[in-house]
C-alpha cells in the first residue's frame, strides 16, 4: 500500500510541476520567469526519474506484480501445452 501511495503522490507532484511550468511560460514573459520555468521542468525530470527508480526497485524486490492483459498473455505463453501422442 505504501508503494501505491508514493506512486500517486509522485504523479501528482509531476503534474503540479508541469502546471507550474506552463503557468510561467504562458503568463509571464520575463527572463526571471523563464528561470522559474526551467526550475519547474528540472524538478519534473527529477521526480520522473525518482518514480521510475522506485517502480523498478519495487518490481525487482517483488513488492509489486504486473497484472492485466500483458501479464495474462505472458502467463499463457509460459504454460506447457498438452500434446497427445497416439
Amino acid at each position: 500500500m505504501l508503494i501505491k501511495t508514493l506512486t500517486i503522490v509522485a504523479f501528482l507532484a509531476i503534474v503540479i510541476s508541469l502546471g507550474s511550468a506552463l503557468f510561467h511560460i504562458v503568463r509571464h514573459k520575463e527572463d526571471k520567469d523563464s528561470a522559474k520555468t526551467a526550475k519547474a521542468l528540472t524538478m519534473r525530470i527529477g521526480l520522473s526519474l525518482a518514480l521510475f527508480i522506485l517502480l523498478f526497485i519495487a518490481y525487482a524486490s517483488g513488492m509489486i506484480q504486473p497484472h492485466g492483459i500483458g501479464a495474462r498473455m505472458h502467463a499463457n505463453q509460459n504454460q506447457p501445452t498438452a500434446t497427445s501422442n497416439p
